[in-house]
């Protein structure tokens, strides 16, 4: 379980194939990022994310979230904004959440804050599940 007291400043990512957005909530303020249709050029995720965050000005540190979409959707664009999210946590501290796409309705701050305050918002990313653990 999430406190929403934790998260105030935060980064949201869609990043699954389709209506790939990313959501920032910085101070009171909320700002949406539709992605470029640029699909065929390898390599765009993390320069337009950084683009977006230094547009905004975000100090990305303990203070800041990530909030990351776990699925479903596309497998490379799931493993893509992982690796980010997970990067940033490793050199800024950020603290990282994941979601799934199913919860929240609507990208806006509304459905997102409900997606926070109703603590469908988890901590472990990852649950492997072991083909050894299953015989």
């Amino acid at each position: 379980m999430v406190k929403n007291k934790m998260i105030n400043n935060f980064l949201i990512i869609r990043y699954i194939g389709k209506d790939d957005k990313l959501g920032l909530r910085i101070n009171k303020d909320f700002f949406i990022y539709n992605f470029k249709d640029n699909k065929k050029e390898k390599g765009q995720f993390l320069p337009e994310v950084l683009e977006f965050l230094n547009a905004h000005k975000v100090k990305l540190n303990d203070n800041f979230s990530i909030i990351v979409n776990l699925g479903p959707g596309s497998f490379s664009g799931l493993r893509i904004s992982l690796a980010v999210a997970k990067g940033m946590k490793i050199s800024k501290n950020v603290r990282i959440f994941g979601y799934n796409n199913s919860d929240l309705k609507s990208f806006d701050l509304e459905n997102i804050e409900k997606l926070i305050n109703e603590n469908l918002i988890e901590k472990k990313l990852i649950q492997p599940i072991y083909i050894s653990k299953l015989n």
